[in-house]
């Protein structure tokens, strides 16, 4: 080795270990992957604890869901959906078929995907990628301190083409889900 790959070698920064979706659940069957966590992009992150304001929005949405649902579709509350490199696990998702088509393998996309940001707005909007890879069609960002929602539609190439920003104050309706419809001022009371 010359002295110019010694100084190479020696800068160099660690590789990370990558994962497949196959090998996180290969290693999390063995107990080997600590529970309360995500794949993302080939990386495993520990998933953050729900403060009581993001379980009291989190539980409100899935309230307002639930009754909306269509025919056909369910609502699944921090439940994975299989993408290409990555397995997220949503706050609230409604999926197309019944909890019975899911028992062997999580769905690998979604009508309707909401996450609640209470203080982790970067981290679920580094998700927005994985959900447009997947066809998601639709993504609301809850911005609980900023008391507004951002939404994600169109997945086209691993990117949402609309991002429109509602509230504070106002009404918005999923484009997925009729019927489904969210007055802003109430929701951040």
């Amino acid at each position: 080795m010359t002295a110019l790959e010694a100084t190479k070698a020696a800068t160099a920064a660690p590789e990370p270990w990558r994962l497949s979706v196959e090998d996180y659940h290969a290693l999390a069957e063995k107990g080997l992957i600590p529970e309360k966590t995500e794949l993302l992009y080939g990386e495993v992150f520990h998933k953050l604890a729900k403060s009581p304001t993001h379980s009291f929005f989190q539980v409100q949405l899935l309230d307002a869901l639930r009754p909306t649902t269509p025919p056909g579709t369910h609502v699944r509350q921090d439940q994975p959906i299989t993408c290409l490199d990555s397995e997220p696990e949503p706050d609230l998702s409604v999926v197309r078929g019944s909890m019975q088509d899911f028992r062997h393998e999580h769905p690998r996309t979604a009508e309707l995907v909401i996450e609640v940001c209470v203080s982790s707005h970067e981290y679920d909007r580094s998700k927005l990628r994985a959900y447009a890879g997947a066809k998601v069609k639709e993504v609301w960002l809850i911005l609980v301190p900023e008391k507004q929602i951002e939404v994600h539609r169109q997945p086209t190439d691993g990117q949402f083409r609309e991002r429109m920003l509602y509230g504070p104050g106002g009404q918005l309706g999923s484009t997925t889900v009729p019927g489904f419809e969210v007055d802003l001022a109430k929701l951040f009371i």
